[in-house]
């Protein structure tokens, strides 16, 4: 491959903010944001000058990663929108206009930096504080009794998103679809320090709106296993069935070069050794009543095998993101070596369960007390659906 340009050295701008490109590029960027912005937002097409995929969309999520930002204030901003967005999911339209709004009209103040640093520091200050007041227009009173008002303000989110091409009666269905995966996430027993569950949405692409579903408990993808036969699954005395949860690679590998180096007699095997130690551990399984396995990462056939013909469900690579669902959801503690195994660790589950959805199949997780909750959503294509989701 050949370089079409040269590499030119990094560019530094000492004041950035005085230069008229800067000025024409916010404003532009503040335009884009605006036109999107409330109850007349117009959709937007995203794409990268050079054909390929194409995002429709008006919420700042989307617009932020298909757009590209080239002067360096904009790419702090953008990031910090983006950030914003990743922690509280809401208000990124809303965030970029104010803050692209901030930013013109303190540069027409002609003051000194360190003086529009302490002027914002203070605007914030004020903000916070009347957030935090019970005076705050912001605060909507709910009565759970009657969940008319939530009905309301998840209804008039999804009508903000004409990207999603949604009709009144997809909306209304899932209106109640994301109302009822709210409701699982609250703790049935309130305690000093209540902490919400986990909604996890699963993408079923290319069915209807209106096939959407919430199942309370986990929905994990497991192609391997077959629907058509009845799942028999392992119960311990008390009539639950408990979990193992591994965090720790259960498929054998040996130790790379970057961990060091060990020191290995004649005649011993290293895979074989591995093996056995997993076996070991399917073992201890086994003794201990474990009815299904999680891996966060990858399980060794043969352990597989050894499981399944103990009536053991084995499931991997779960992936990161589910760990901590399933942690909260059951009770398990992750386990991180394969060397020690405590039995405090196991969690437990009501049930567990074959699902299948178009032509996906699941390992469903039942827990006792439902916290945990799977949100099916579907839309008519691609494009519907990423602006859904």
């Amino acid at each position: 491959m050949s370089r079409l340009e040269a590499k030119k050295p990094p560019l530094f701008i000492s004041e950035p903010l005085t230069k008229d490109t800067f000025s024409q590029s916010l404003s532009l960027l503040s335009g884009i944001l605006k036109s999107c912005y409330g109850p007349a937002g117009r959709l937007k097409q995203l794409h990268n000058g050079a054909g390929g995929y194409v995002c429709t969309t008006s919420q700042s999520s989307a617009i932020f990663g298909h757009l590209s930002v080239s002067h360096p204030i904009l790419r702090v901003l953008t990031a910090s929108v983006q950030n914003h967005v990743s922690r509280f999911s809401d208000c990124g339209l809303f965030t970029a206009i104010l803050c692209c709004g901030l930013i013109e009209n303190l540069r027409s103040l002609n003051i000194a930096s360190c003086t529009i640093i302490k002027i914002s520091k203070h605007l914030l200050s004020l903000c916070m504080d009347y957030l935090k007041s019970e005076a705050c227009g912001c605060r909507i009173p709910v009565d759970f009794s009657s969940v008319e008002a939530l009905l309301c303000l998840v209804r008039s989110v999804l009508t903000s998103k004409p990207a999603c091409m949604l009709n009144k009666q997809e909306v209304d269905h899932l209106t109640v679809l994301i109302l009822k995966a709210f409701m699982f996430t609250v703790p049935s027993h309130v305690e000093t320090n209540a902490v919400l569950g986990k909604c996890i949405v699963v993408p079923v692409k290319g069915k209807r709106v209106v096939d959407s579903t919430v199942l309370p408990g986990l929905l994990i993808e497991t192609p391997e296993i077959p629907s058509a036969k009845p799942l028999i699954v392992k119960r311990s005395c008390s009539n639950v069935i408990k979990i193992a949860l591994f965090c720790v690679s259960m498929s054998g590998d040996l130790f790379s070069p970057e961990e060091g180096t060990i020191t290995v007699h004649h005649g011993i095997s290293l895979e074989k050794s591995e093996l056995n130690q997993l076996l070991n551990v399917g073992n201890q399984l086994v003794n201990d009543e474990v009815g299904l396995v999680i891996c966060q990462k990858v399980i060794h056939p043969s352990l597989k095998q050894y499981l399944k013909e103990n009536h053991i469900i084995a499931v991997d690579r779960a992936g990161l993101s589910l760990m901590e669902p399933l942690s909260q959801m059951t009770g398990s503690k992750p386990i991180a070596s394969i060397h020690f195994l405590s039995p405090s660790c196991y969690g437990s589950l009501k049930d567990v369960r074959i699902e299948s959805f178009a032509s996906k199949h699941f390992v469903h997780l039942i827990p006792t007390d439902a916290v945990v909750c799977s949100l099916l959503l579907c839309n008519r294509n691609e494009t519907a659906w990423d602006e859904l989701k």
